[in-house]
């Protein structure tokens, strides 16, 4: 089928968005707008960045053309990584719909509306909700604690400083952990093939991990002997066992064990009602929009969020292999 008649019936629904609309990628829900369209292409702005991207036609009769060669459902993930939104523009024509659960685009017989556009504005800079998380808050603190005192000088801080960054780096890496798990566990419901899914800072890309358990020792022993394995070969000293024993011996556990003694930090007790009211006194002067110094506060604030963003993103999965 001639992809200009789709070409059109695309322009138009382009044309017909309100100037507000915004857009969201079916994978990664990268949000831009359409700032332009033009016979020979469509013009894109991404509204965290600020970049713009021309959609090409030719792109666009290609992805048609991919889509109705698979039967009329084309897997996004099979998408170039820059090219899915070219499957979000697409899905304004009413004869393509985007499944984001499935990450697939579809060439349906009945007309459709895209499930891609936010008809309200984006929050803007003043909308912006403080997130109830301990997380959020250990972090502000740790980012002002390592603007007032030198990082890459450690040597030169006192020991109370030391103590206050250990303490704060060790609940920040516990709550991003329960953050870190609460987000892997939605995203291995949207993640459905071993292709990684980029998102604005990152990757991330579904992957198994085998732990492997023996079964009981009788049964394991006599399925190897049946195999012409001996007892004896597979048989080993049990760590359990051998602790038992030396408990009613009198023999040291030095001549049975090496030991490697090694000292390390670990936290003993949070001040939280501390951290609370030092948190409160940042939070109040960030806020305090008659001082003269505001508009350097408020791009205080919006640098602490983007460094916030970069602490917590994931890392691309590989598969691990484990015995116990």
């Amino acid at each position: 089928m001639p992809f200009t008649g789709s070409w059109h019936t695309l322009l138009e629904e382009c044309d017909a968005l309100p100037d507000e609309a915004t857009l969201v990628t079916p994978l990664t829900e990268t949000r831009f707008r359409i700032t332009d369209s033009q016979a020979h292409r469509v013009v894109i702005e991404f509204v965290d960045s600020g970049d713009s991207q021309p959609l090409q036609r030719e792109q666009f009769a290609t992805l048609a053309e991919r889509i109705e060669e698979v039967g009329g459902t084309f897997d996004l993930s099979r998408l170039p990584p820059d090219a899915e939104p070219y499957a979000a523009v697409l899905s304004l024509h009413p004869r393509y719909e985007c499944d984001e659960r499935a990450g697939t685009i579809t060439e349906t017989d009945d007309p459709t509306s895209s499930q891609l556009v936010e008809s309200r504005p984006a929050a803007t800079e003043s909308e912006r909700v403080e997130p109830d998380l301990d997380v959020y808050a250990d972090m502000l603190l740790l980012i002002d604690a390592l603007e007032r005192h030198d990082p890459t000088a450690l040597d030169e801080c006192e020991t109370p400083v030391l103590i206050n960054l250990y303490t704060l780096c060790s609940d920040v890496q516990r709550n991003a952990g329960d953050l870190r798990q609460s987000v892997r566990e939605l995203l291995l419901d949207r993640l459905h093939h071993d292709q990684p899914v980029h998102g604005q800072y990152g990757s991330v890309q579904r992957t198994t991990r085998r732990n492997r358990t023996l079964k009981d020792d009788e049964e394991v022993l006599g399925i190897l002997e049946n195999a012409g394995v001996p007892r004896d070969q597979v048989m080993g000293v049990d760590r359990g066992k051998v602790d038992e024993a030396l408990d009613v011996t009198d023999l040291s556990e030095s001549v049975v064990y090496d030991i490697d003694e090694r000292a390390y930090v670990r936290k003993a007790d949070v001040d939280d009602e501390h951290k609370q009211t030092r948190l409160q006194g940042l939070k109040d002067r960030l806020t305090a929009s008659d001082d003269p110094e505001a508009e350097q506060l408020r791009e205080e604030v919006e640098a602490l969020e983007r460094r916030i963003e970069e602490l917590t993103e994931f890392t691309p999965g590989t598969e691990v292999g484990s015995c116990s």
